[in-house]
Parts: structure tokens; sequence; C-alpha cells
């Protein structure tokens, strides 16, 4: 039998003596509880008996709670952005921006209706997806190929689209690891990590470095590089062993992100690393060999005998400024899982950095619409044939 107040809970009605209570009008509070403007005129004219406390249910650390959700309410009420609500909760942007998004919107969004689904969604978990099978199977083998989760959830929808009972989100891949994972499973999860840490990690003095000779800036190359439509523009770094005593070499094609690693058994002076460029880019066709752009290192002391010697420009980036070499940084980066920081690269064989270079260009990019980097090479090459 519904009380006088219908079918509302006793929850619903605290909720809205607690936004009276915060001065809401009343057709605002009767479309946030789903009910009518009067019937919450006389809820606050006799209800004063209930008290106006927090909700019965209380979500786990960490997660948000009912008087959140209120401040996120009213926040999209006054048309604050989402950077606003974060910064007034002490939230990131994106925890505000998932549950609105979740919740419907701005326009539709409602903190009972969010609460209640989350209070829901708690008392009936969902069960993993993944469990012992071919889709398991599967997935660990990617893992063990140092791929992402994302790279594998999207790849597994490409490679077995008529098959639905192979795909999985990226979340899900986490969650069994994190949730079921015991041992080695998260020892391989903590390897898919790019970085070893959660925030970046502040630098210290930046290091010196006197200027290269010759030197011919980044504003002054091709503006057909920019835009990475036509292939053949390469960005170049090297990644440093134990001590910086050691070092790989790498070139970063911009449009297809194809990756060629630099042998460097015997140093990394700029005769050396100068030699084993002329190497690399030997074996491309002129159509992929255009430009390089390097930063500003002492490695690069030898970039004119290099131009003079293969027809390819170096170009140099301003000083301090890697995000101006990005797709080389990110395969760094990705180059890290396999060479990870503290490693003696002195001892590396040119067939192990083959196989290293052969896994980077069959891996997945998500700038690539998870194509691997040899697979967008292929379709260049075949509308250039």
């Amino acid at each position: 039998m519904q009380g006088k107040h219908g079918h509302l809970s006793r929850e619903q009605k605290q909720l809205a003596l607690r936004l009276h209570a915060r001065g809401w009008r009343l057709v605002d509070i009767a479309k946030e509880i789903g009910c009518s403007a009067p019937m919450v005129g006389v809820m606050a004219r006799s209800g004063r008996h209930l008290d106006a406390k927090p909700l019965g249910w209380k979500p786990r650390q960490g997660c948000l709670t009912i008087d959140e959700r209120e401040q996120i309410l009213l926040g999209i009420n006054r048309g604050d952005t989402f950077t606003a609500i974060a910064g007034q909760l002490g939230r990131t942007v994106s925890t505000i921006s998932r549950e609105v998004k979740r919740g419907g919107g701005r326009c539709e969004y409602s903190a009972w209706r969010a609460h209640e689904r989350a209070r829901q969604q708690t008392r009936r978990p969902k069960p993993f997806k993944l469990r012992p099978g071919r889709l398991l199977e599967e997935v660990a083998s990617r893992l063990e190929q140092l791929w992402s989760p994302d790279e594998i959830a999207v790849r597994l929808r490409l490679d077995h689209a008529d098959d639905p009972q192979m795909r999985v989100s990226h979340e899900t891949i986490y969650q069994s690891l994190f949730v079921q994972g015991r041992g080695e499973l998260r020892r391989e999860l903590a390897r898919c990590l790019r970085s070893g840490r959660t925030a970046r990690k502040p630098r210290g003095a930046i290091e010196g470095r006197g200027r290269i000779p010759g030197m011919v800036m980044l504003s002054q190359r091709p503006a057909e590089a920019d835009d990475r439509a036509v292939p053949g523009h390469w960005e170049g770094d090297l990644i440093l062993g134990q001590g910086s005593r050691s070092a790989v070499g790498t070139l970063v094609e911009r449009s297809t992100r194809m990756t060629l690693l630099l042998h460097l058994p015997d140093g990394k002076s700029a005769e050396q690393v100068e030699a084993a460029m002329r190497e690399a880019v030997s074996k491309l066709p002129s159509s992929l060999a255009r430009t390089i752009t390097w930063d500003q290192g002492a490695e690069m002391a030898k970039h004119a005998a290099f131009t003079t010697a293969t027809g390819i420009p170096i170009y140099f980036c301003d000083p301090h400024s890697p995000w101006q070499r990005g797709s080389n940084e990110n395969t760094n980066g990705l180059l890290r899982q396999y060479l990870p920081k503290g490693t003696d690269l002195s001892g590396l064989s040119r067939r192990e950095l083959d196989m290293i270079q052969d896994s980077l260009n069959g891996r997945p990019r998500k700038t690539l619409g998870y194509l691997t980097p040899s697979e967008k090479l292929a379709e260049f090459l075949a509308l250039t044939a």
C-alpha cells in the first residue's frame, strides 16, 4: 500500500528534504526525484519529522557519494564546466565526465537515479567474462607480446568480427587481472603498463648542450610533414641504457609509425650514430626517405655528412621540446617495455633488435585505427605500386 506521498521511498523523501533545505525550487526537486511539485510542497510542510540525512546505502571508499552527485547536479544547473565541478569536489575531470555521460548527459542527469543505479550495480555485480577458454588464451597470448588491454580489446573485434564470443572490453581485462589474477598474470599486467609510475616524474636540471653547427630548424621542415598525409618523414632519438653508457637508436615514420631500430654495439658517438642511420635508411625506397627530425643531441654532430651521403635532410627540434617528436616519444615508451631503464644495451645483437622491431611494427596502434604499422605501410605501398 502506498503512503500519502505515493510510491516514493523514505530515501527519496529524505533527498527531497535535503534539496529543499539547500534552496532548490519545488519544481526542480520534483523533476529530480520523479514526482509532482505539489507533492514536494506537501512533503516540505508535513515531512519535517524525517531526518534529512544521507541515504542509507554508502558506496565504498573512493566512489561518488549522493552528496557529490547532488553537487554535480547543482553545478550542471548553474552551467558550470566539468573542470569547475571537478575542482569543487576534488575529483578528476574524467570522473565527472563519465558520471554525467552514464547518467544521460547534462540534460538528463539525475543525482537520485545515478546513485540508485550505482547501488543496484553493487548489489548485482556482473561475472567476469574472462574465464578459462579460447578468449582467455588469446588475451594471455597478446599480453605476452606486451600488447596493452586496449590494443587487445580492439584487435579482437577486428580479428574476430563474426564471433561475439571473442570480444571483451579493455576494462574487463584489467578487472579480471586485478581481481582474479594471481602471481604471473598480475605481473604480466604490470609489464603491459607503459610507465612504472602513476604520475609524471619531475625532471631535475636540464642537461646543457652546445650548439651543433649547420642546424636547420624544425620550422623549415616541409609543410607536408606536419599533417602526416605523406609518408617518408621520420623522427629519431636515442634511448639510453644503464648509466647512459649504451644506447639504441630509434627512427619512427610519422605517418605509419613504422619503427627502425639502430644497432649501436660500440657506443653512441656521432660517427657511430651516423653510420647506423645510413645503414637503416639504405633499405628504404626513395618515397619513404624524405626527412628526419631529431633533437639537438651531440650524437647529431655528423648530420651534414649523413645528408650528403643519403640526400635526406635532418631538421632539429627546439631545445627541450620532446613534444615536437611526439610519434618518436610514444614509440620510445613502448620500447621501454622490451628494454627497461637500467638495461645494458651494448650486449644486444642485431637479431635481438630485429625481433623487437618486428614486434613493435606488428603491434596495433590506437592512432592508426588499431591497424599495425606494418599494415599501414602495406596500404601505402599498395597505393604507390
